[in-house]
């Protein structure tokens, strides 16, 4: 097997443990790219169909080109779509900074759907490459009753055996593209022809690199218009994936204290 066939064997691997001992269980999907993948693998995964639902926690804020691929897809892709609406900036922790306290309606939106739906199990496309904190992760990470993060107290994951305790009121946040980078994503996407949204792909010399709310994610300069450029562009580039992100510029801990609170 080559690097992306061991990659997309372990998140099969990972996706049918979740199935098997997280009931019920759901499957994030933020219409990116690394959802999309995530969601192309769970079909992968489960003969073709998706066998859990997939939650978009909706800030009510995205580009209107990503609302136009949800409706289109979770169509095609036969998809049990559940929506959540986000409370209002201003139920979050004044403390935060602008981009961040926006960002926290996510958290408070994901909450409210795991409680609503009773969820054990939550499945995030995260990847540790992206960003410092995440990189702290497990694989299956469990949050308490409050769906805080305890970072100190987590499980050990030794040859892929990956714990799931039970606790009232607790879920586990599992993460099958943990071990993936932002160049494995879009080499598999090449390779197996997942459907993008057309904001990741230049125009005017400018293309996206990560795709969130539209007041607090901006583009990055770039001429990569095809899979291919994009591709090529990576094994370059200097650029942060996330460098877009306007919180990813405010205060050093505003992820982390978001990441400790729930965020996804």
């Amino acid at each position: 097997m080559d690097h992306l066939d061991q990659l997309e064997a372990q998140s099969v691997f990972i996706l049918r443990e979740a199935y098997r001992k997280l009931k019920p269980l759901a499957m994030l999907w933020s219409l990116g790219k690394d959802s999309n993948v995530m969601v192309w693998l769970a079909k992968k995964a489960f003969l073709g169909r998706v066998p859990f639902p997939v939650m978009h926690v909706d800030t009510g804020k995205k580009f209107p080109e990503m609302y136009k691929f949800r409706d289109e897809y979770a169509k095609k892709w036969d998809l049990n779509l559940l929506l959540g609406e986000c409370p209002p900036v201003e139920d979050m922790d004044p403390s935060l900074p602008p981009a961040a306290r926006s960002a926290a309606r996510k958290t408070a939106g994901l909450a409210a759907m795991i409680e609503k739906h009773k969820l054990q199990g939550v499945i995030a496309g995260i990847r540790r490459d992206e960003q410092g904190t995440r990189a702290k992760e497990r694989v299956f990470s469990p949050r308490g009753a409050s769906h805080k993060w305890d970072i100190r107290n987590q499980p050990p994951e030794f040859w892929d055996q990956y714990a799931t305790p039970h606790e009232e009121g607790m879920h586990i946040r599992v993460h099958p593209l943990l071990a993936w980078r932002e160049i494995d994503i879009w080499r598999y996407i090449e390779r197996e022809g997942i459907p993008l949204v057309d904001l990741y792909f230049s125009k005017n010399g400018k293309r996206y690199r990560s795709l969130g709310d539209s007041d607090i994610t901006f583009p990055v300069e770039s001429n990569a218009s095809t899979l291919a450029e994009v591709i090529e562009e990576l094994e370059t580039t200097k650029t942060s994936e996330r460098a877009g992100r306007a919180m990813d510029h405010e205060s050093e801990d505003a992820f982390e204290r978001l990441r400790v609170a729930g965020y996804l």
